[in-house]
């Protein structure tokens, strides 16, 4: 079962509205009739009226433009489908009255920007007073490898092209989360870690959402060589295009992306030479009922899919690789999300292995690190573990 924005809801006719996924995409049903094909995904319904449905959606298979990292406003009815969005990046809105308001964020600005629209004229801007960050990211927006793989690769602002840089993959990587966007502030810290001398990666593979209900389903019973074999493929044609020395591969992560750090590390270290992971699951026994059965089934059920997919279990590391690699684990112990003791049975198995590693744990601090000193200091720790640990100097 999929959960998607605005829906189910019925148009003031009484006739269902609804977001399915059939033949291979994602579409708006109204009634019984689906309104859009292959050449979008929808997302979102923002509005419904009488006349038409207001969506979010991404660029479907049939698109005649991948569009990476961007999502459009469209008006969708029995007539055919029209685009509110024109110029590139993250789009949504909200409709009342006859008024649409028009939210936009891309690469080449920060924040967002929201315009006042009616009968299809710009009657206003809405002015922002969020301050700048201070940082423009130096992103380029491709797809990696045989299956396309939406990519963002960040360069230093001052780099010249003189030498291939270490490399740092800045993943989530997992269902739910799109790193990926053709937006500016999501990629302020990748670009702050570009800045400090490393080109950072960060790839969308199969399991997150914004491309295909197949795409996103791939990873059933298999959160972890499916996702990790993307980020390899992703990294490895990158580097065909990019100056990327793969002697020096960092990768770090939070969460979803922290539990792919590790495993980057531990199942693929001929590739990966160090990770910072980030309040990790680790145990996929210890997490959330509805998320992990939703992939993996009942662990009673399918405790062998479970085992393969995890870091450690009852009997420590699972699968794990040699030679052995750096790691810096991370983990607020107010955590009551991805609780702490995922990140003590990692550590614990990587002990009874006989496998350095640095564990910073964070007093008061929950799944994230809101303080602002906390957070800045926290990426300051990252830096000076990630130029240690690949010898940067």
């Amino acid at each position: 079962l999929d959960l998607f924005p605005g829906v189910p809801c019925w148009s003031p006719s009484g006739r269902l509205v609804r977001i399915a996924d059939e033949g291979g995409a994602r579409v708006l049903a109204v009634g019984e009739r689906p309104l859009t094909g292959p050449q979008l995904h929808v997302r979102a319904v923002l509005d419904v009226t009488e006349d038409d449905v207001l969506v979010s959606a991404s660029a479907g298979a049939e698109a005649e433009s991948p569009e990476t990292g961007e999502v459009h406003v469209y008006r969708v009815n029995e007539l055919g489908v029209e685009r509110v969005s024109q110029e590139p990046g993250v789009h949504s809105a909200v409709r009342a009255g006859g008024v649409t308001v028009l939210v936009s964020a891309a690469l080449d600005r920060p924040g967002a920007r929201a315009r006042v629209r009616r009968d299809g004229k710009e009657t206003a801007t809405v002015t922002s007073y969020a301050e700048d960050p201070g940082l423009t990211p130096r992103v380029t927006l491709v797809e990696g490898g045989a299956r396309k793989i939406p990519c963002a690769v960040l360069m230093p602002q001052d780099y010249a092209g003189d030498s291939p840089l270490p490399v740092l993959l800045d993943p989530y990587g997992g269902p739910h989360g799109q790193r990926v966007v053709a937006a500016h502030n999501p990629h302020l810290t990748s670009q702050w870690f570009a800045d400090q001398g490393f080109a950072v990666v960060v790839a969308d593979g199969r399991g997150t959402p914004g491309r295909s209900p197949a795409w996103e389903k791939a990873v059933r019973d298999d959160l972890a060589a499916v996702v990790l074999q993307d980020q390899v493929d992703a990294l490895q044609a990158l580097a065909e295009d990019f100056p990327l020395d793969l002697s020096r591969v960092g990768i770090r992560g939070w969460s979803f992306g922290g539990y792919l750090a590790a495993l980057a590390v531990l199942r693929r270290p001929d590739v990966f030479h160090a990770a910072v992971v980030g309040a990790p699951v680790t145990d996929l026994r210890l997490y959330d009922t509805h998320y992990q059965e939703r992939y993996l089934g009942h662990p009673d059920e399918q405790p062998a899919v479970y085992r393969r997919n995890s870091l450690v279990d009852d009997e420590g590391l699972v699968d794990a690789a040699e030679p052995h690699r750096p790691m810096m684990i991370i983990h607020g112990l107010a955590d009551d999300n991805v609780v702490v003791a995922h990140s003590l049975r990692l550590s614990s198995a990587l002990l009874a292995a006989g496998r350095p590693h640095e564990v910073l744990p964070l007093s008061g601090v929950t799944h994230m690190t809101p303080q602002e000193t906390v957070a800045e200091n926290l990426l300051r720790l990252q830096l000076d573990f990630l130029r240690r640990a690949l010898k940067l100097g």
